[in-house]
């Protein structure tokens, strides 16, 4: 699939959970069932795989390399696939993108380095480091919420100078801020944090990476097509309809992954809701607040 120069990720992408059977085994089939559905019938022109979503931090590197190959050869065609590939050790974040690069992905996802809080000068050192060893097209994950650490705008703006560095998924929340690294340094944004998909978009935004996406992508195409068709109402009326998924599905009682997984197994896409510890599986009342929503909205009888 060809991106658009201003969309280099396309518009709808999902931050894909990577289902596990009930032994905590990696299941393919069901990553490749669910990609197969986000993608053909759900109107999702990207994926990120082995994002936080995807539960990165406890699956190894040759998970993810299974992983992508998997999603690849089922969706690779007609879906820009991107890799999650950040860590918080700049040789190991290279390592996962030439890995990545090799499996055939379009694209990669480099996350701030959690933990050890970096400086904004070694940021940029690590970010473009990273850039520097494939010829994929990257796009910077600000969310220090998680890591600790926000890329600064000028940090930002900078880091776009670099031919390969097109990109941000926010979940810092700094509207103005992002306008101006769009305004000046010319990167796309893309809304990471699901309540602020509508305002990232009227703020111009390429597009959304959605965790609620897992069972509303279409919903989100159509805020999209409200936007650039200049009706607002009705894109607020699909804001407003999506309030109680996006309320329950990422909860602060929970965590994105353990619902998001809920989803995708009441609609019969995956198997099992199994997460990795530290996460724990979704309880039954979880999956009851999920079920309620799924069926308000009608997709789920």
């Amino acid at each position: 699939m060809t991106a658009e120069p201003d969309r280099p990720f396309g518009r709808v992408l999902t931050a894909m959970v990577t289902p596990f059977a009930e032994d905590a085994s990696l299941d393919l089939d069901g990553a490749v069932r669910l990609a197969t559905h986000l993608v053909d019938h759900d109107r999702h022109d990207g994926l990120v795989l082995s994002g936080t979503t995807g539960e990165s931090p406890t699956t190894s590197d040759a998970e993810k390399e299974a992983l992508l190959r998997a999603v690849i050869d089922a969706v690779g065609d007609r879906a820009i696939i991107v890799a999650g590939v950040g860590t918080n050790d700049t040789s190991h974040t290279i390592h996962l993108a030439e890995q990545a690069a090799k499996a055939g992905a379009h694209g990669l996802l480099v996350v701030t380095p959690y933990y050890n809080k970096p400086p904004q000068p070694a940021l940029l050192a690590h970010f473009i480091a990273v850039a520097d060893s494939t010829d994929l097209p990257v796009m910077l994950y600000d969310i220090p919420g998680r890591t600790g650490t926000a890329i600064d705008t000028e940090t930002l703006i900078r880091a776009g100078d670099h031919d390969r560095i097109v990109a941000v998924k926010d979940a810092k929340g700094d509207l103005f801020g992002g306008s101006e690294v769009m305004a000046r340094g010319g990167l796309a944004y893309y809304s990471g944090d699901d309540p602020l998909n509508l305002a990232w978009l009227a703020h111009g935004a390429s597009g959304v990476i959605s965790v609620v996406g897992h069972g509303f992508g279409t919903s989100y195409a159509e805020m999209i097509d409200a936007v650039e068709g200049g009706d607002m109402m009705r894109a607020r009326e699909i804001h407003s309809q999506l309030i109680p998924a996006v309320k329950t599905i990422m909860s602060r009682e929970s965590q994105g992954a353990i619902r998001a997984k809920a989803v995708a197994q009441l609609l019969g896409l995956i198997d099992s809701r199994r997460v990795r510890g530290p996460l724990l599986d979704a309880t039954d009342d979880d999956v009851a607040l999920v079920r309620d929503v799924l069926v308000t909205a009608g997709a789920l009888h």
